[in-house]
């Protein structure tokens, strides 16, 4: 198989991604509760769309917080054999670009529109369209929920450079650079927590030294970190 482009690694992409059955935790309730709903100020008449939602793990965690109003987008079809029937009734197995077309077409709109690990795959050109796009079927409080790799972040790279098909990546200063070039105002920038309660004591004491004594720390030490977006006031 020749490869030509960047895209064309999506081709056997599952031989590089791990599949695995969605099955939602109570650490995994914690996480998302801190990370997302509580940032986000969600509840259970939030209308959720989740962009790249892979096996639905996130899709699953709404359906167990009550929300009745979600749904995801997938372009590969074989997540769908890891999906609770549950939740593949949600999903749309196609094209981002495409489908995001068809919402606005439909006139559809969602309080909150979800990519997790999703927009770093993406070249800076295209991140900017994507939100533009994104703002079409967004309601007027709504908000954009972004987690990625943190550019800043010296543990970031084995997230960034683990895959082959990430195109962009993201400084704090830089993820808020192109969400204004978009009509987005960052709102809320939260680090990436992971680890038990020991490891986060060690690391904070450890990141709380590198900070005094390093001449340009970065804004955030975590490898990763969500942003929430929303869209600014006229």
């Amino acid at each position: 198989m020749e490869f030509k482009k960047l895209e064309d690694f999506y081709q056997v992409y599952h031989r590089h991604r791990t599949y695995v059955q969605a099955a939602v935790s109570k650490k995994h309730i914690r996480r998302f509760d801190k990370q997302i709903w509580q940032p986000a100020q969600m509840n259970k008449n939030t209308s959720v769309l989740e962009l790249g939602c892979g096996v639905g793990l996130f899709l699953a965690y709404l359906e167990a917080k009550g929300i009745k109003n979600f749904m995801g987008i997938d372009n590969d079809s074989r997540a769908r054999e890891y999906m609770p029937e549950s939740i593949s009734e949600h999903v749309i197995f196609g094209d981002i670009w495409s489908e995001i077309k068809k919402l606005h077409t439909n006139s559809e709109k969602f309080d909150c529109i979800v990519l997790l690990d999703v927009f770093e795959h993406f070249s800076y050109i295209e991140g900017q369209n994507l939100l533009v796009r994104l703002a079409n079927i967004l309601t007027p409080n709504g908000k954009i929920v972004i987690r990625i790799p943190n550019g800043s972040s010296p543990f970031s790279l084995q997230y960034q450079f683990g895959d082959l098909t990430h195109k962009a990546i993201y400084a704090p200063s830089a993820i808020e650079f192109v969400a204004k070039a978009s009509d987005f105002e960052m709102e809320r920038l939260i680090p990436v927590i992971r680890g038990n309660a020991i490891k986060q004591f060690i690391e904070k004491i450890i990141f709380g030294i590198l900070n005094r004594i390093i001449t340009y720390p970065p804004p955030l030490w975590e490898a990763n970190m969500v942003v929430i977006l929303a869209q600014k006031n006229f």
